[in-house]
């Protein structure tokens, strides 16, 4: 049969047909279909070419093939009905309906579809029925191309077990340094086994160079070796260490273990003897931000907090005998070592406030800042000393703007001595009273992308001049250098070597690698590297029955090494 008129009406059952077109004479084989059906087709799709004629310049063959006609068509894939080739609606006879097997047609057409004698699916001729029609709820369809969300979940799923695995292997080492320290500390302590390990060492590796843990310079004649590591606080809040010298116990700041019950920050006491924790002293309602012991061996604790006051406590008697009101948060405290009467207290605002212990009521001298009113974050005080280039004592306060001198001349009087400091990246001063030095930190900056440690010499201009009063400064000798991080305010420790006849260590805390570095003052050599678990906060020496030991606090653990 030749086809010109109806020639819509197969285009539109095309789908459900067996048809065969030859581009010739367009012969086509139809398969029957209800007479109703049919009508309906015609007319639709006949009133449809009607209305829209085609312009003799198109070409429909090459309009449908470029990209344009294919996107249209994927286009209107998901929002016209297959049979009458409309836009489907929300609502009236041509909503949008399906069938059980999916696919998706306008109600009114489906429905006379089956009703007209169709008893299959005009997609893909499975059985249907009109019972078989649902009302779908959507105003455009599309599937979803996920095969790229697919993918990068493999693909996470993947790199979260390499790292898992990697984590695992990082653990594994920890564990076997950790025991290989510890044989290592045993040795050292078994003469007999000290004594084989060093004659087979001479035979067999003469040239051997020591591991990262135990580095040292040949002629010193001593090294830390790992003794013991103590749990603190099982939620980490440990800020600063001290030692106290009548009780034989190293103390170390943190929150109350039993907050619901007892909250606020204290102090743990750790014996030196067993290296244990004995108990735990309530002291603050902040975080403690200090604590320093007097040089009368009367076990008063000096501590300072965020909660705007300075206590004294007995270590005797665990009770807190005197408080001071400063007004403002104390960052930084340090006892006056000419005259053990008097205590400091370094504020937030860059003001130093001076107490006299048998005057209970308020502080009897404020030392505002000269500069800018940065937080106190470190207070010392060095004693007077028979010294030719540095004879006086003070107060030296550093902040983040750099340091003060204040020269203690008498009673509550101070004269203030800026020092040549770097500003804006001063982060600790600590001092050795013996040689006269100062240990300053500077954290990473612009010029400078690695902690850094300067080894300062303090000096006095003589006076040759009634008018002119002596300035006391300050000179760089030394600089170690660290990582590249510095975030917290880590509290650093320079002091005499261990039987060293006057050598001086340096020691500071390295965010970068969580390890606590040792350095020769004099070489400026790297003798120590000794790791942590979490970034150190405080580094403390002590000794016990002529015995020197070095105590390093992170947030959770003290470790303490010993020198042999």
């Amino acid at each position: 049969m030749m086809i010109t008129l109806f020639q819509p009406l197969i285009l539109a059952c095309g789908v459900s047909c067996r048809t065969y077109l030859r581009m010739e004479d367009m012969e086509v084989e139809v398969a029957p279909v209800s007479s109703e059906a049919s009508v309906i087709f015609s007319l639709t799709l006949l009133s449809s070419v009607s209305s829209q004629p085609v312009s003799e310049s198109e070409d429909p063959v090459a309009a449908a093939a470029s990209p344009a006609g294919e996107a249209e068509a994927d286009e209107g894939e998901g929002e016209t009905c297959s049979i009458c080739f409309e836009p489907w609606t929300m609502a009236g006879d041509h909503r949008l309906a399906a069938l059980r097997c999916g696919h998706l047609f306008g109600f009114i057409c489906i429905s006379r579809w089956l009703t007209g004698g169709g008893s299959k699916c005009p997609q893909c001729n499975k059985p249907a029925k009109r019972g078989h029609i649902i009302f779908l709820y959507a105003r455009k369809l599309k599937a979803l191309d996920n095969a790229e969300e697919v993918r990068l979940k493999s693909r996470l799923e993947l790199e979260q077990g390499s790292r898992r695995m990697e984590q695992l292997e990082v653990a594994q080492c920890r564990q076997q340094m950790q025991l290989m320290t510890d044989e290592n500390s045993m040795g050292s302590k078994n003469p007999i086994l000290k004594m084989w390990k060093a004659q087979a060492a001479f035979g067999s590796s003469q040239g051997a160079s020591l591991s990262s843990s135990q580095r040292q310079d040949s002629s010193s004649g001593g090294h830390y070796v790992f003794s013991k590591a103590v749990l603190v606080s099982q939620t980490g809040g440990s800020r600063v260490l001290s030692y106290c010298e009548p009780l034989g116990c190293l103390l170390a700041s943190q929150p109350s273990p039993q907050a619901t019950l007892v909250p606020g920050f204290g102090v743990k006491k750790i014996s030196t003897a067993t290296l244990k924790p004995s108990q735990y002293v309530p002291i603050h309602s902040k975080q403690i931000r200090g604590l320093a012991f007097s040089q009368h061996q009367d076990s008063l604790l000096l501590s300072a907090a965020l909660d705007n006051t300075i206590k004294l406590t007995s270590l005797m008697t665990n009770t807190v005998v005197q408080a001071y009101n400063t007004g403002r948060p104390v960052w930084s405290c340090c006892w006056c070592h000419d005259n053990n009467n008097y205590i400091y207290a370094g504020l937030a605002n860059g003001s130093v406030l001076v107490y006299d212990t048998r005057d209970t009521s308020t502080y009897v001298q404020e030392l505002a800042p000269l500069r800018s009113s940065c937080p106190v974050v470190s207070l010392s005080y060095i004693p007077r000393a028979a010294s030719s280039m540095f004879p006086c004592g003070g107060l030296i306060a550093g902040s983040l703007e750099g340091g003060c001198f204040w020269e203690h001349v008498e009673g509550t009087t101070y004269t203030p001595h800026i020092l040549p400091l770097e500003s804006g990246n001063c982060t600790d001063i600590q001092v050795e009273p013996d040689s006269r030095h100062c240990l300053v930190t500077y954290r990473p900056g612009r010029a400078n992308p690695s902690l850094r440690c300067v080894l300062m010499e303090l000096s006095r201009t003589p006076q040759t001049d009634s008018r002119q009063p002596p300035v006391c400064s300050c000179s760089p000798v030394q600089t170690f250098t660290a990582g590249s991080s510095c975030k917290l305010l880590t509290k650093n420790a320079v002091f005499k070597r261990p039987a060293g006849e006057g050598a001086t260590l340096v020691c500071a805390g390295d965010e970068a690698t969580n390890s606590t570095m040792v350095w020769d003052a004099g070489t400026g050599a790297l003798l120590q590297k000794m790791p942590a678990d979490l970034p150190v906060l405080d580094i403390c020496p002590f000794e016990v029955n002529q015995s020197s030991f070095l105590a390093s606090l992170t947030e959770k653990m003290l470790k303490v090494y010993k020198w042999e």
